[in-house]
């Protein structure tokens, strides 16, 4: 950085903005920031160069830059609205988390970012940094701080009535609780997320949001119609924006067709005007499952699973999902095979369905424990004995049932005659 400074007007950003290397843009754009002018011209031309810089420093990937720029700005705050403060904090901390790999450094920086707002009393500022770093805190996995943080910020910014930021907080507490694995409580932010959104206007990217954790929590239910018709929502909603999660709630749309058994639907969603511009990994993952779920086939299921890890594995929503398609494929496709005998070798059944012997005996075990089929293990021998479904004899619910009735007789004598005797 030069140590002479560059006055504050538009052509030295037109300057700087020429300039072929980028490095030389950046100490240019730097000299401008150093100059001691503060009219209100100088001001604006200041805060344009700022925003230049910040873009400059993301392309370049110098978010430690980015984090020293921010602390070497602060006198420059105290000169400008707070709100033109709110606008280039915010601004920053969105190019650094742009950078990958950063997000141990975004959640240091916001610490510090609040740490200065409670000093400079920018508390519409510091509430907003707070929601950010209870965002970065969930995905982060620190689940405790960021319920910490975020129980604290809810009951202040009810207090100030900020409509907009209590639907941000609310639906990141609804992401927090679901993460937890607490619906109930998930369900309940939810809905005082939208009673806040139907107060006010928000805005179509936050209603997408909405939208898309409400389906997440009804599919999580087994409600998958009616999930369907919220990722459906969400997915046009952000299609509209160009957001990348667009692909994520088709995405989810097509899990929801899969697990109602209309998995011939995905391959016409897929190829439909909107579904073609998201053609990709994401939704050949789905097309795969589909097709097994339609063949009623294990090992094509198991490949699509290997073969789009990171689509259908590593996605903590899908993976639920799945397993549990899974498990009902595994056990249709394994009362189907025994079906026809009365004593049959375990490996023989592992040898039709391909899947070692010992995740078939433990399902078998687990079978007969939920009485999907009456059976026993004969581990010393290594069959499966299936026993014929029992027929209900009625004559014990009848006899039951006669002595209940006897008893109310005689419940209703005894009461007579206390009568009488009284």
């Amino acid at each position: 950085m030069s140590s002479s400074d560059l006055p504050a007007t538009t052509d030295s950003i037109a300057q700087a903005l020429e300039a072929k290397d980028p490095a030389e843009a950046i100490s240019m754009l730097y000299r401008i920031l150093d100059n001691p002018s503060s009219s209100s011209e100088a001001l604006r031309i200041k805060e344009q160069a700022i925003s230049n810089l910040s873009d400059l420093l993301r392309q370049e990937s110098r978010a430690e830059e980015l984090r020293s720029l921010l602390t070497q700005l602060r006198p420059f705050f105290s000169l400008i609205p707070k709100a033109k403060t709110a606008k280039i904090v915010r601004g920053i901390i969105d190019a650094v988390a742009k950078i990958p790999g950063t997000s141990d450094l975004q959640i240091s920086l916001c610490k510090e970012m609040v740490q200065w707002t409670r000093a400079e009393k920018r508390t519409f500022l510091r509430q907003r940094v707070e929601a950010r770093l209870a965002a970065l805190l969930m995905e982060n996995k620190e689940y405790a701080e960021a319920l910490t943080l975020l129980t604290g910020l809810v009951k202040e910014v009810r207090r100030l009535d900020d409509k907009l930021l209590l639907v941000d907080i609310d639906l990141l507490e609804s992401k927090l609780h679901f993460s937890l694995r607490n619906l109930p409580k998930a369900k309940a932010a939810l809905t005082a997320a939208r009673t806040e959104a139907n107060a006010i206007y928000v805005p179509p990217a936050q209603q997408g949001t909405i939208d898309l954790q409400s389906g997440i929590l009804h599919a999580e239910e087994k409600d998958y119609k009616t999930a369907y018709s919220y990722f459906f929502e969400a997915f046009e909603a952000f299609n509209a924006l160009e957001d990348p999660r667009a692909v994520f709630s088709l995405k989810y749309m097509l899990l929801c067709k899969i697990m109602v058994n209309q998995a011939d639907d995905v391959a016409g969603i897929i190829s439909s005007k909107a579904g073609l511009q998201y053609v990709g990994p994401e939704l050949d993952a789905m097309k795969a499952v589909a097709d097994a779920h339609s063949k009623r086939s294990l090992k094509f299921f198991e490949t699509a699973l290997r073969d789009y890890r990171a689509q259908l594995e590593d996605d903590p929503i899908v993976h639920r999902h799945l397993s549990s398609l899974y498990d009902t494929l595994l056990e249709q496709n394994l009362c189907r095979l025994i079906e026809p005998y009365s004593r049959v070798e375990i490996p023989h059944v592992a040898e039709l369905i391909e899947l070692p012997v010992d995740h078939v005996e433990k399902k078998l075990s687990q079978m007969i424990l939920d009485k999907k089929f009456a059976g026993t293990l004969d581990q010393g021998a290594g069959c499966l004995v299936i026993f014929d479904d029992p027929k209900p004899d009625a004559i014990f619910p009848a006899t039951l049932e006669t002595i209940s009735n006897i008893g109310k007789v005689v419940d209703s004598l005894y009461i007579r005659s206390a009568k009488i005797m009284a």
